[in-house]
């Protein structure tokens, strides 16, 4: 049987317009804003079947969510056989984990101080299976290729690689990586949470085993509709436990005395899964990629730059080569002048956030220049 969701036709196209917010908008980093259209589409693809009566309402769900994974695969051009719908990445870094056959030989997981905190505590639990976690330094640079080369020893089984760190913006060379780890038989897992929507990716020049995404950063999607990606070699070998009757070949069958993995990356999807989240990240993700994830990156590098002029590149956290940033842009003083301009960024009704590192800046497409040389004005008069 054909998965219901791999042949889905990706969305019609939409008007580049977002949902009103008050201030300067620049956590896209954090939370995306959604599409102007994304309340009519979850009414038309979620709750008009719905409320339509109709007996076979998973039918047009299951639509709905092939639409999701037919849009990501358009993003990332690669086929929507290898992509299954996800609740979020700790979900998915779960059962990518606890899906690979043991290997006594390879039983360290590698990864870095500077990925997301979630990441690390779904690998810690690997533990009990007898990994063991390396950890790259955070004094480390993990934008070097060398610096992973001197950690890719005989005992690493599998490496868990951030694209873009989001507490530094700094863009880890994945196609480099990827390719040192397969020469050693290492497996790899990419996450891109903090790159999908603002930076161009095509998985076909990759040699990634697996990634793992979400919409509801820079893909202005909303939390709920995550994606697990598995190249074509984990797809004829990986094998979850965390399965459901969505993970069947034929999920509405309903004999309880036989279950067969789905051929497609479907196998991973579980049990009775959320529809309206996909909706909204179908729709959002459409919209972006009729516009062109290359167009939204030379607009997010040029407001960016107004904004690392004015902070001075002795300020900033986040690396200045583009190449090697994500779409953020992090700026850190000593207190207590970090301290005056966050209270002079919240008093001029601007979003962002701090961590350690500095405060996060992300201007998005639905950032006007004027906004941004607002803001860049606030950090020069500062100086």
């Amino acid at each position: 049987m054909t998965d219901p969701i791999s042949n889905s036709k990706p969305g019609p196209n939409h008007a580049l317009k977002f949902a009103p917010q008050p201030g300067i908008y620049l956590l896209s980093h954090s939370v995306g804003r959604p599409p102007a259209s994304a309340r009519e589409a979850v009414a038309q693809k979620f709750f008009q079947p719905w409320e339509s009566g109709r007996v076979d309402v998973w039918d047009d769900w299951i639509n709905a969510v092939g639409e999701f994974t037919s849009a990501v695969a358009r993003l990332l051009n690669t086929s929507a056989r290898q992509l299954c719908p996800q609740v979020n990445l700790s979900s998915a870094l779960t059962k990518v984990l606890f899906s690979l056959p043991n290997n006594p030989a390879r039983k360290t997981v590698l990864l870095t101080d500077n990925d997301f905190p979630s990441m690390g505590f779904v690998l810690d639990k690997a533990r009990p299976a007898g990994y063991g976690l390396n950890f790259i330094g955070e004094a480390e640079d993990a934008s070097d290729i060398d610096t992973w080369q001197k950690h890719l020893s005989d005992d690493v089984g599998l490496v868990f690689i951030t694209h873009v760190h989001s507490n530094s913006s700094c863009q880890v060379p994945v196609a480099e990586i990827t390719r040192l780890a397969r020469a050693r038989g290492i497996i790899t897992v990419v996450d891109i949470a903090q790159s999908a929507g603002i930076i161009p990716i095509d998985l076909q020049q990759w040699q990634a085993d697996f990634v793992i995404g979400s919409c509801v950063k820079w893909l202005c999607g909303g939390p709920g509709a995550g994606f697990l990606w598995l190249s074509e070699d984990m797809l004829a070998t990986a094998e979850p436990i965390d399965v459901g009757w969505f993970s069947h070949e034929q999920p509405f069958e309903f004999d309880i005395h036989n279950f067969k993995f789905s051929e497609s990356a479907l196998r991973f999807w579980g049990g009775t899964p959320s529809v309206m989240p996909y909706v909204q990240g179908a729709n959002s993700i459409n919209m972006l990629a009729d516009y062109g994830i290359d167009r939204i990156r030379r607009h997010n590098v040029e407001l960016s730059q107004l904004i690392m002029d004015a902070a001075g590149k002795q300020h900033l956290e986040s690396p200045l080569d583009p190449a090697c940033r994500g779409g953020t842009v992090v700026v850190r003083y000593s207190e207590p002048r970090q301290e005056r301009l966050a209270a002079a960024l919240q008093s001029a009704d601007v979003r962002f956030d701090g961590r350690a590192a500095g405060i996060r800046l992300s201007p998005h497409i639905y950032n006007s220049r004027t906004e941004v040389e607002c803001v860049a004005g606030i950090i020069e008069g500062l100086k």
